[in-house]
């Protein structure tokens, strides 16, 4: 009974409310999504194109299960739609443009379980002619006019770009499907202009047609400025030029004018519609004269370039005898090397020499004469004809310093028979400075100090200490004559040669108790450093420096154990090591000792000849007694 209220109530349900599917207890499966496109997945603009998601999906029940549908642009959602039929979702793309080109994909998904269909593209193709107007089609130079392109019907990121001619001149993002642009035209005429628009879908771009053309008529607000400079021609510095900037043609009262001469970047004058101005010529700077007319932001400029012919070119300041040492007479000369002659004769030049304390003095038409400071010194010569002024460059005297007697000392140590080393230097004097080494009256060798921490050396060997006395050096630095030193005089080290070991006693009839002494010589400049070597061991047995070529050193108290070989090393500043001969010690018995033995051994024997005798005596009394018996 009771099963058969519960379908009775199931089939009512079913009957009242025919849009409610249940569907609990119900297994499915998702088995498949596609996503077509349709009519077809290239299409021209304007095409009306569905998008179709299809899901295949297997359920335990006979209800319809509920679904989500999505559908992707790229990674975007453009659509979302809940169902509960079974039937394909379609989304529509109705009068499709470049801006719908783009990978669709579409996504199902039943009670959380979801499949998502493969990516489609679509391609549509085609993009609308775009149209061009002006707010104004005739203007006056510099004035603003607004220009409109429009790309009809299309969506999405559009980029203008404005031609006039080929050339492009404008560009920008519109917000919608058209962009304004502000232009001034500065060209006189008729400017062509047009436009063209992209439609950007990443990462590609869809260019459009051209637009149509539109002619603006340019007029021109004014002409150009008159500029007039007398004289014309033959202009000579010193010359005055009369310079007029006039304004070519009437203009309304109403506009304000501007006119501007300039020279270079100096402006020379201005006013309203005249401007007149005067200037002495000049050679070194005939520039370029500029009138410049000015109404609102429209200007008109008109430029002339004088040619201007010097009158005397600018002076050179020279120098006698080239190098100068101080407190020496000196001279110098200043004279321009061409003038004007048809405008100019040389005797109105005039020389004169700064700064006006100098201390030279004028012994001709631009020539100086006096003695040479102790320090450097600056002079410019100024040449004047007829109110035009030309300076020489600067001139920088340097008297040189005349060298002083030069020092000759050794550069290191003076070792015979090895380099040395000679050193020669002056106090003072301008470099370079030569040095020459003089041995006797013979010239060895010379060399050139240019550079203030450079050294002049020569390098020598002598086989006698008396050689260095005779070596003298001669410093000069292009003075009239050189100075010479005194004779070189330093103490020459000779290396050490024969060294010698003497022993006292004689090595043979050394005792022990005695003393020995043992004497180290050679040859050779001290100090020297001796030390005693006996063979066999590696430390030195005695080490002392001493002032002479030769020292002693005491062995007290000899013993068996001071028996050995024995040399001698010696070094001297000539850092040159000589050794000596081994000589063999070996050390005998002390006399005392050998009289004890000698005593003890005699001692000995007159003992066993004692006791010799005694048995002998023994054994010839047992003998006899033998005898008297058996007689």
């Amino acid at each position: 009974m009771g099963l058969l209220l519960l379908l009775t109530s199931l089939l009512l349900s079913r009957y009242f409310h025919p849009g409610i599917v249940v569907d609990a207890q119900q297994s499915f499966t998702i088995r498949n999504t596609t996503l077509s496109i349709e009519p077809s997945p290239d299409v021209t603009r304007g095409t009306n194109v569905t998008l179709r998601c299809k899901a295949m999906v297997s359920s335990s029940g006979e209800e319809a299960l509920r679904r989500e549908y999505t559908i992707y642009k790229g990674s975007n959602k453009v659509y979302t739609k809940n169902t509960s039929t079974s039937e394909d979702l379609l989304y529509l793309l109705p009068d499709a443009r470049v801006s719908s080109t783009g990978k669709y994909k579409c996504k199902i998904n039943i009670m959380g379980k979801e499949m998502t269909s493969e990516p489609k593209k679509l391609t549509v193709e085609g993009l609308s002619k775009p149209v061009l107007r002006f707010n104004k089609e005739v203007v006056n130079e510099e004035e603003e006019v607004i220009a409109t392109c429009t790309a009809p019907g299309e969506t999405g990121s559009i980029f203008f770009r404005f031609y006039q001619d080929s050339k492009e001149i404008r560009e920008g993002e519109g917000s919608s499907n058209q962009f304004e642009a502000k232009f001034t035209f500065s060209k006189v005429g008729i400017q062509k202009i047009h436009c063209a628009y992209a439609v950007i879908i990443m990462p590609d771009s869809f260019k459009s047609k051209e637009s149509n053309h539109v002619d603006v008529s340019v007029k021109e607000l004014f002409t150009t400025p008159v500029l007039e400079i007398f004289p014309q021609s033959n202009i000579y510095e010193g010359d005055h030029l009369n310079i007029l900037c006039t304004t070519r043609n009437r203009l309304d009262s109403s506009e304000e004018v501007h006119l501007y001469l300039s020279h270079g970047t100096k402006l020379l004058s201005s006013g309203e519609t005249k401007v007149n101005h005067s200037v002495v010529a000049l050679a070194k700077d005939p520039g370029e004269f500029e009138c410049r007319q000015e109404i609102k932001k429209v200007f008109k400029v008109i430029t002339k370039t004088i040619s201007v012919t010097e009158l005397f070119s600018a002076p050179t300041l020279t120098i006698s005898p080239a190098e100068i040492f101080q407190r020496e007479n000196m001279k110098l000369t200043c004279k321009s090397g061409s003038y004007a002659s048809e405008r100019l004769n040389r005797e109105e030049l005039t020389y004169t020499l700064e700064p006006p304390n100098s201390p030279l003095s004028p012994i001709g038409p631009g020539v100086f004469s006096g003695r040479a400071l102790l320090n450097d010194f600056n002079y410019t010569c100024v040449a004047r004809a007829k109110g035009i002024v030309k300076h020489s460059d600067t001139l920088t005297v340097r008297p040189k310093v005349s060298v002083s007697i030069p020092k000759i000392s050794v550069y290191g140590k003076a070792i015979l028979g090895q380099p040395i080393h000679i050193h020669c230097h002056s106090e003072t004097g301008s470099l370079p400075i030569n040095y020459t080494l003089i041995k006797g009256y013979e010239v060895l060798n010379i060399t050139t100090v240019k550079d203030p921490n450079q050294k002049a050396l020569f390098k020598v060997t002598i086989v006698k200490p008396e050689e260095l006395n005779k070596f003298m050096c001669e410093a000069e630095n292009n003075h009239k004559k050189g100075e010479l030193s005194g004779r070189l005089n330093a103490a020459v080290v000779e290396p050490l040669s024969d060294l010698t070991l003497t022993i006292i006693p004689n090595p043979s009839k050394v005792s022990e108790g005695e003393d020995l002494y043992l004497i180290c010589g050679t040859k050779g400049t001290p100090p020297v450093t001796f030390k005693l070597y006996r063979v066999g061991t590696k430390a030195p047995l005695f080490t002392n420096t001493s002032q002479q070529n030769n020292t002693n050193f005491r062995v007290p108290n000899l013993s068996k154990e001071h028996s050995g070989k024995y040399y001698c090393e010696a070094i001297n500043p000539a850092n040159n090591l000589v050794v000596s001969e081994k000589i063999a010690i070996e050390v005998h018995l002390a006399l005392w000792k050998k009289a004890v033995i000698g005593g003890v051994c005699l001692l000995v024997v007159s003992v066993l000849a004692v006791v010799c005798v005694l048995y002998f005596k023994s054994k010839r009394g047992k003998r006899e007694g033998a005898a008297e018996l058996s007689v």
